[in-house]
């Protein structure tokens, strides 16, 4: 696979970046394992979820404050994942720039369908013409895994879908 050539926007003091090399890691870990939809993941998990999708990184001057990701053939297909902002930072519009950033993307146009899963971000989310699934019918789940990716559901219950987006946002 080819690797491809990072790109930034910024807003005031704020940039976007899709260059991996600048995420910080343990600032990511550290929130996911906080999150309602990744508690106790591990780092490796983290690790591997960035090598595997095109990332978007959220910046105050050269400290990471947000980070989404999307889990893409860049043909048909987008999922959005781990959307979130620092608690310290929501409430400024910087999710809802990060959310524009990646729909415009230039690679993620013409896809025939976004998902996500949210908890609490559904308004969020409706405004860029995300929606409950047209027929819920014909979607389904297969779950070998906890919650935080790392091992084996005991007894292959099935647990509530997780959502992709902090608060406040």
């Amino acid at each position: 696979m080819a690797e491809r050539e990072a790109r930034e926007w910024r807003r005031g003091d704020h940039r976007i970046s899709t260059d991996v090399d600048m995420l910080d890691v343990g600032f990511l870990h550290g929130f996911l394992t906080t999150a309602y939809w990744s508690p106790a993941i591990s780092r490796r998990t983290v690790e591997r979820s960035i090598q595997h999708s095109l990332c978007f990184g959220l910046y105050e001057g050269d400290q990471q404050i947000g980070f989404a990701r999307v889990v893409t053939d860049r043909t048909s297909f987008a999922y959005l994942a781990d959307v979130f902002i620092s608690e310290s930072h929501r409430g400024r519009g910087l999710g809802t720039w990060l959310i524009e950033t990646i729909l415009g993307h230039p690679e993620l146009q013409g896809l025939g369908r976004w998902t996500l899963a949210t908890r609490d971000a559904h308004e969020l989310y409706r405004r860029f013409g995300f929606g409950p699934l047209a027929d819920p019918s014909r979607f389904m789940e297969k779950r070998d895994r906890s919650e935080a990716g790392d091992s084996p559901l005991p007894d292959h219950r099935m647990p509530e879908v997780r959502g992709a987006l902090g608060a406040g946002a």
